[in-house]
């Protein structure tokens, strides 16, 4: 049993069983042993990789996107450019490189970091510590100065808590986290049921719903739609609401049992992106999309960069520069997945702002 999971123990023997979303919240953001704040759980020797880290051209093509972006949002004065859950800062690094083919868009803008984790934030300080541009660090998107803004959300919400819902025959019932008969950490339920969930489905089924999502999304909504903002989410997920649970747990590399280790494994979930963008329209916000990864990064120009790499590379590095197109814009890579058609892409704009580049405009918008 790790650390926390000694603490979690004792916490639920003196209190009584949590959500599922307080779990996943002390799992991953424990002051001293919460998973996000103790490693660097990026790359081959952690235990996930992000498109960022797959290939520079990921990051430039989001740079490309925020300089357009501005411009079609009236180019203002001075706009914040503000990234939520920066990793290890290689797509901030890389946006900024790419962002200097419009001087004007440089000029105006300063970046906000939202990141919480010590360890993060200073391989981010590391990362960005050359670009010629003002950088600050928030611990929440509540901080980041008014204004206008672009902000990018990259493999982010998968990272926020949901809650699960099971119906019995009674009705919902949220799962809870409690203790076995051997005092080990297990799933259950409450005793009561959800008055306020009427959905119909067959007994067994689950409902996974994410408040702390909706709630950020209402938060960067509203100030999207006071006018020259925008937001774009990039995520796995699906494109509507529906039953089912998508809770993981990932150590190395691989799936584990989620109560297994907590704080030695990484825990998501698949994004709503219908559910977001219903917050997003609510607070007064105009969704675009969302649409795959893949045919987003192609709009962008994903080929054309690739191809103009290639034109300075070995053969070798032509080969790895393939492989990462691949496995950013498509379904499968030979045996193992890619992220084109799972991750996909989700812009907020003001209402009656132009179409971003790469998205579409969202039916009934």
């Amino acid at each position: 049993m790790s650390a926390l999971g000694k603490i979690l123990r004792e916490s639920i023997a003196h209190d009584g069983p949590m959500p599922l979303d307080t779990f996943m919240a002390v799992a991953l953001g424990h002051s001293q042993h919460g998973y996000y704040m103790t490693r660097d759980p990026f790359g081959a020797a952690g235990d996930f990789i992000t498109a960022p880290e797959i290939s520079q051209m990921f990051g430039e093509l989001i740079g490309l996107w925020a300089a357009e972006t501005w411009a079609l949002l009236g180019a203002p004065e001075r706009v914040h450019l503000v990234e939520l859950g920066p990793g290890r800062g290689t797509l901030m690094r890389d946006a900024l490189r790419a962002a200097r083919v419009s001087n004007e868009f440089c000029a105006a803008l300063d970046v906000h970091l939202v990141e919480t984790s010590p360890v993060l934030m200073q391989a981010q300080k590391d990362q960005l510590a050359q670009v010629a541009v003002n950088v600050t660090w928030h611990a929440s998107f509540d901080s980041v100065p008014d204004g206008p803004a672009i902000v990018i959300a990259n493999e982010f919400f998968d990272a926020l808590p949901v809650r699960h819902y099971v119906k019995t025959q009674e009705g919902w019932r949220q799962r809870l986290v409690g203790l076995d008969a051997q005092g080990a950490l297990a799933f259950g339920l409450a005793r009561e049921t959800e008055a306020l969930i009427t959905a119909d489905a067959p007994e067994g089924s689950i409902l996974e719903l994410s408040p702390v999502s909706q709630l950020l999304m209402t938060q960067i909504a509203r100030r999207v739609a006071q006018g020259q903002s925008a937001a774009l989410v990039i995520d796995y997920g699906h494109v509507e609401t529906g039953l089912g649970e998508t809770l993981q747990a990932l150590k190395q590399h691989r799936r584990v049992d989620p109560l297994a280790e907590p704080g030695e494994a990484d825990l998501t979930a698949h994004v709503d992106f219908a559910a977001l963008a219903r917050a997003a329209s609510a607070a007064g916000a105009q969704p675009l999309g969302p649409v795959t990864q893949g045919e987003f990064l192609m709009r962008l120009g994903l080929a054309q960069r690739a191809d103009a790499l290639k034109r300075k590379a070995t053969d070798a590095q032509a080969h790895d520069i393939d492989l990462a197109m691949a496995r950013l814009a498509t379904e499968r890579v030979g045996e193992a997945p890619g992220m084109g058609r799972l991750f996909k892409a989700l812009a907020i704009t003001p209402p009656g702002a132009p179409v971003l580049p790469g998205v579409v405009r969202s039916a009934g918008s």
